[in-house]
């Protein structure tokens, strides 16, 4: 004989109380279901991973890299090759990121220097808090510092008491008289400061973790891919984009950065196996995955070229993602904040322009899963308020797809990377003079070189590559032109592809609101900014803002 009900099912007999049992059960099954998220996402790190090698179709970068962790999350999950990011510079592309919108949504998070949170903006991280997920981060989320009213960066939300000196890798491991020990003692810190987070949990609830380190962010220690990774300067020769000029200069600099990404590489294990020793590998959704290009190059950080916001994605979820898949449809980060919410279970807010990822992670297919994804939008506004007077930004916006990348440059006139020193060239020491001249790109030894040798005859190509003013248009062929050098935006023959790309990016502007195009020119040139930026779409007529 059944027990009689109890609690909130008394009162209630034959089929209405068995149905409302189920329900409950069925409810508590789903509670338990809830995904356990970790969020690997590190600063300044493109789309360098030795799992690319095979989908980059030739001798790249990716040939020398060695992240056999990263490697395992994509083969065991599902590797994207079309990942982007909304905008190359670390603000605005978290900004874009924790709210799921295109960063010119943001408001002033949509900006570097100067840049604010604004609180009414819905965040995934607070949304899955309030729907009783514990969540934490350790390093870095959202910049600049980590205010308050940061989104995700309360101080009560930081889990880093013992240490974040992964994000000093290289210099700690070139300064250390034991190496070996100095590597294990960097990722003892990172394993404790996940088992801390983990243990601040209650009991069956899940949480949410994003851990951030920025060692991949400059200045490298000279010389560390070398010494403490066994990267070869001369392993690069031939495999760099055209872009860059291929002497011993830039190959130690791309070494030493290719050392920091098998050190983040060595991070994530650690994470992996903390979550495989605790049984919980399995139920958790793994997200890995970086907030830009290359910093302190040419054509990188700070560029709408795939350089630029072209980045690693891999996910891994067993319970619910079919593995080993390769996937080509164009993902935007913007898409990251929807997906985690409804992997949650839960209804992603209306104002969010990124879509979930979900249907395509759920599938079986490899290559291009949603014909829908068929294009990725970028953006960019102010990065360093000294690049130009009067904080002046340098506003761009672009629509890549499968065969063009199409860039309209709103203010042709100013300087890309910031303008010139009057005085040149930089001194010899250049990681300490970031600011000294065209200041949106990074310090770093190549940009010293391009700086102090770039206007001779012989190198002025990687020069103007990398700092010269660029038309209000550019266009560029990807099937005959990868590298994107080639700008063929004044070509007869492009005409009608380069009149569709600025229509269809024009279009997404008006639809989102994108102060650039709905009235609010001048929205980003100094803060506080000049107009307010709209919440919905305008009336103007697609092409505003010329």
């Amino acid at each position: 004989m059944p027990t009689a009900p109890t609690g909130e099912f008394a009162g209630m007999t034959g089929l209405r109380f068995w149905l409302c049992l189920l329900l409950a059960l069925t409810s508590a099954h789903a509670a338990e279901e809830r995904p356990n998220i970790l969020f690997v996402f590190a600063d300044d790190w493109g789309r360098y991973a030795s799992a690319y090698a095979a989908a980059d179709g030739g001798s790249t970068l990716n040939s020398i890299v060695k992240t056999p962790n990263f490697d395992r999350v994509a083969r065991e999950g599902v590797l994207f090759t079309r990942a982007f990011v909304n905008a190359p510079s670390c603000t605005p592309c978290r900004s874009a990121l924790l709210s799921g919108q295109y960063f010119w949504r943001t408001g002033r998070g949509a900006i570097l220097r100067g840049a604010v949170w604004d609180p009414t903006i819905p965040s995934y991280p607070l949304i899955l808090q309030k729907e009783g997920w514990h969540i934490g981060f350790s390093g870095k989320v959202w910049s600049p510092g980590t205010p308050p009213d940061a989104p995700y960066g309360a101080p009560a939300n930081r889990f880093q008491k013992a240490g974040m000196d992964i994000s000093g890798y290289g210099k700690k491991l070139m300064a250390a008289t034991d190496r070996k020990a100095a590597h294990e003692a960097i990722m003892d810190q990172v394993a404790a400061n996940f088992s801390t987070f983990r243990g601040a949990k209650q009991e069956g609830q899940p949480w949410c973790y994003w851990f951030g380190p920025t060692h991949t962010h400059r200045p490298f220690a000279a010389g560390s891919g070398r010494t403490v990774w066994g990267i070869e300067p001369d392993s690069l020769k031939g495999k760099l984009p055209a872009f860059l000029p291929d002497n011993d200069t830039v190959r130690s600099d791309i070494a030493d950065y290719l050392g920091e990404v098998q050190a983040l590489d060595a991070a994530l294990g650690v994470l992996l196996e903390a979550l495989e020793k605790s049984g919980g590998l399995d139920r958790t959704l793994i997200v890995v995955s970086g907030d830009h290009g290359m910093p302190g190059m040419p054509r990188g950080k700070c560029n709408l070229y795939g350089f630029g916001t072209r980045v690693a994605l891999a996910v891994r979820w067993p319970q619910r993602i079919p593995g080993g898949r390769v996937v080509d449809d164009f993902v935007n980060l913007t898409d990251l904040a929807p997906t985690f919410l409804d992997a949650g279970g839960l209804k992603p807010p209306a104002v969010m322009t990124g879509r979930s990822l979900l249907p395509v992670l759920a599938s079986t297919k490899s290559g291009q899963v949603d014909p829908e994804r068929s294009f990725v939008i970028t953006g960019r506004e102010r990065h360093v308020d000294s690049a130009r007077e009067g904080l002046l930004p340098y506003p761009q916006r672009a629509v890549r797809t499968r065969d063009f990348l199409y860039i309209r440059n709103f203010a042709p006139d100013r300087w890309p990377m910031g303008r010139p020193a009057e005085a040149q060239p930089l001194p010899k020491d250049a990681e300490k003079n970031t600011f000294a001249t065209f200041a949106d790109m990074d310090a770093s030894p190549t940009k010293a070189w391009l700086v102090e040798y770039g206007q001779e005859e012989a190198n002025r190509r990687f020069y103007d590559l990398a700092f010269a003013k660029r038309p209000a248009e550019e266009l560029y062929d990807l099937k005959k032109d990868p590298d994107e050098i080639n700008n063929v935006a004044e070509d007869p023959a492009y005409s009608a592809t380069k009149a569709q790309l600025k229509a269809q990016l024009m279009a997404e502007l008006e639809r989102t609101g994108d102060p650039r195009v709905t009235g609010y020119g001048t929205t980003y040139d100094k803060p506080p900014f000049a107009g307010p930026p709209e919440a919905g779409p305008s009336k103007r007529k697609a092409g505003a803002g010329k």
